[in-house]
């Protein structure tokens, strides 16, 4: 792609963040969405394949309609209510309708059928923005109309994503498949603790978004997209392997690595608002998730290669790609829990 092409494609994309995390009207946030969706779509296929192709048209069919949602409950509320506000959402049926869109821009479950299939057909750099930077303007927005939201509502549906963020990730063998599920699993979490402890909740999607991109970051540098594949990594480089054989544990939230953090202040804050069960409920759906961490740790840094995989064993040579974004991202993915003291502190 041409560069300056992608420096307007890339502003475009910050502009439509920003625009919407600076909104207080429904209609400006809404528009920001829009840039944002605009923008990353000639990003997402831009490699002309036909799997890209699919995954961009069923991405904007998805954001499209998640977008007419958000403008038809702003709309109603503005009409039964009489207020365009983000903070005034106020009648039932905004409120839900509100909800559930921003539910399907984030790919939560139940309407996450679209993210494991969308990021299968995308390169890694592409499914990084999207697992990352595009989660941020609808989260800006659920915050803001979180106290007008059912409570119910939220804790059934950040359990169900935990849950199917587990299920669905064990029988895979497609690496984007799995980190999308893993995504589904976390977004599930954060919207669990979200009418609770909104800051809780920020916490856990800067830690997400720290682990997922060190996640990318080292697949792409061992151009791996299949667990086979993964498995030719340690030859190629033995430190990068072990390092990201700790980052996917943490990414499962195993002490004492950086990603235990949110899950342990979370499980904590929700027995304190008196809901044990679905503090039990939520750790129970981690351990699904842990288990293909698990199953890829294995596959990067137990199985010697060559064996019976498929794989071919890549040539070993001269390495050219800029390491110092993974090198900081690794250490920061694996490292922050000993901050704790000072993250409770701050957030009370």
């Amino acid at each position: 792609m041409n560069p300056y092409v992608l420096t307007i494609l890339l502003s475009s994309l910050g502009l439509g963040t920003v625009l919407t995390f600076a909104s207080s009207h429904w209609l400006l946030a809404w528009m920001g969405l829009e840039i944002n969706t605009l923008a990353i779509i000639p990003i997402m296929a831009q490699q002309h394949h036909p799997r890209a192709i699919e995954a961009t048209t069923k991405y904007f069919l998805t954001q499209a309609t998640a977008a007419a949602m958000i403008l038809f409950a702003s709309t109603t509320n503005a009409w039964l209510m009489g207020e365009w506000e983000i903070h005034q959402l106020s009648h039932p049926l905004a409120t839900t309708t509100v909800m559930l869109a921003l539910a399907l821009k984030l790919g939560l479950a139940p309407v996450h059928f679209w993210l494991p299939e969308v990021l299968q057909g995308l390169e890694l750099t592409t499914g990084l923005i999207l697992s990352t930077w595009q989660k941020l303007a609808p989260f800006a927005l659920m915050i803001q109309v979180t106290p007008t939201i059912n409570s119910p509502l939220l804790v059934a549906i950040g359990l169900l994503s935990t849950l199917v963020g587990g299920w669905g990730g064990l029988n895979q063998t497609q690496l984007r498949k799995i980190l999308a599920y893993s995504s589904i699993a976390h977004l599930g979490w954060m919207v669990l603790i979200l009418q609770f402890a909104p800051s809780l909740t920020l916490l856990s999607l800067s830690l997400y978004i720290i682990m997922t991109s060190s996640a990318f970051l080292t697949l792409k540098t061992n151009n791996a997209l299949t667990i086979n594949t993964l498995a030719t990594s340690w030859t190629k480089s033995p430190t990068l392997a072990a390092l990201a054989a700790l980052v996917l544990l943490s990414l499962g939230g195993l002490p004492p690595l950086s990603g235990f953090m949110p899950k342990w202040l979370i499980l904590q804050e929700l027995t304190k608002q008196g809901l044990p069960l679905s503090a039990t409920l939520a750790a129970m759906t981690a351990l699904l998730s842990l288990y293909f961490y698990l199953r890829l740790c294995y596959a990067l840094t137990l199985t010697i290669y060559p064996n019976t995989l498929t794989a071919t064993a890549p040539w070993r040579l001269n390495f050219t790609m800029i390491t110092l974004p993974l090198s900081i991202i690794t250490i920061l993915a694996l490292g922050l829990l000993p901050l704790t003291p000072a993250v409770t502190a701050m957030l009370t």
